[in-house]
């Protein structure tokens, strides 16, 4: 039956939404029945950890054209408020101690997202480097936050909403994908209101912004809040879902600029580019191993195996900066427009 013109909004919105709704479908269904428990603790779990901390950033570096290097940072204060909030408040619900834990993740957000109001570009990245520096150490300073462990290093709380226990790598996965879903789901309708295009113009051209009227500095610290609210979720999904452990170390500067890296090779802008760039950082150390393992066999240990994965990233990122700015997206959005050309001359 043809699609009369009436009826075009509604069919190119159902058309737009196809595709997303397909793959959770398979997300929620096929994967748990047909993933082993090496697909979820290996691949999926840190995924969808990485893919929501990358969404993070995209909003404030991609969307809003505000640098950050802090990532890491907001990521652990997100697990550590979750933890402390879920240890010492009785009876608050987990999913209490998660939202309270982006809030606590945004406020220090906001605090560094101030340099903004002055600072731009590499200097407001120096600048939120700083808190990377400062949470580890306070994290690390005060045994309070780890609850007075020796080591720093504290397990993660049971994941129960409503009684419902999420338990081993396929329970676990659910809750990561329920959450992811819907923040991703949020950071879209974001994006796409009037909040979205202030972003957007004041990455684009400030003084142009604030002559239509774009309240220049709220966009900005709205833009950081944000954004690190939904980094520190992402850490708690990184410590309570995927390693089961809460420790400054798995928040280092090494983890910042992972998603950095999952933010320009994803695609700035966009929202699928948070889990195209995170699916390559996933997948690539395990594809290397197995490539370098099988070529190299006992020569390529794990020091070999992580400066190579340094050297090929690296020179991936170069790649992407000078041959495809727009990163893994526009590669993807460019082979389905000539699939679909080769369909339809076929």
């Amino acid at each position: 039956m043809a699609v009369v013109a009436a009826d075009l909004p509604s069919y190119r919105f159902s058309v737009r939404w196809a595709a997303p709704l397909a793959l959770l479908l398979i997300a929620y269904i096929a994967v748990p029945l047909l993933g082993s428990n090496y697909l979820f603790e290996a691949i999926l779990l840190p995924f969808l950890a990485l893919s929501l901390a990358g969404l993070g950033l995209n909003i404030l570096t991609g969307y809003a054209g505000q640098v950050s290097l802090g990532s890491a940072a907001f990521m652990a204060v997100g697990a550590f408020a979750a933890f402390n909030f879920n240890l010492r408040v009785d009876g608050l619900p987990l999913i209490a101690s998660i939202v309270l834990a982006g809030f606590a993740a945004a406020s220090i957000g906001l605090v560094f997202g101030l340099p903004s109001l002055r600072l731009k570009g590499f200097y407001l990245a120096v600048s939120t480097l700083a808190a990377q520096f400062f949470v580890q150490w306070a994290l690390t300073k005060f045994s309070w936050f780890s609850n007075e462990s020796a080591s720093g290093v504290i397990d993660a709380p049971q994941l129960s909403i409503a009684g419902f226990v999420f338990e081993g790598p396929v329970g676990r996965y659910y809750f990561a994908l329920t959450v992811v879903a819907v923040l991703t789901l949020l950071a879209y309708r974001l994006v796409n209101s009037q909040t979205g295009r202030n972003f957007i113009a004041v990455r684009d051209n400030e003084t142009a912004a604030r002559i239509i009227g774009v309240p220049v500095l709220k966009t900005k610290l709205l833009a950081f809040a944000i954004s690190s609210f939904i980094i520190g979720v992402a850490g708690v999904l990184w410590a309570f879902a995927y390693l089961r452990t809460v420790e400054p170390a798995g928040f280092n500067l090494d983890r910042s600029f992972q998603i950095l890296f999952i933010v320009i090779i994803g695609g700035l802008a966009s929202i699928r580019g948070a889990f195209f760039g995170a699916a390559l950082i996933v997948v690539f150390p395990l594809v290397l191993s197995r490539v370098g393992s099988f070529l190299l066999g006992d020569v390529f240990n794990s020091g070999v195996l992580d400066m190579s994965q340094r050297i090929v990233l690296g020179a991936l990122i170069i790649l992407f900066l000078t041959l495809e700015p727009d990163g893994l997206t526009a590669l993807w959005d460019r082979v389905r427009k000539r699939f679909g050309a080769a369909i339809a001359w076929s």
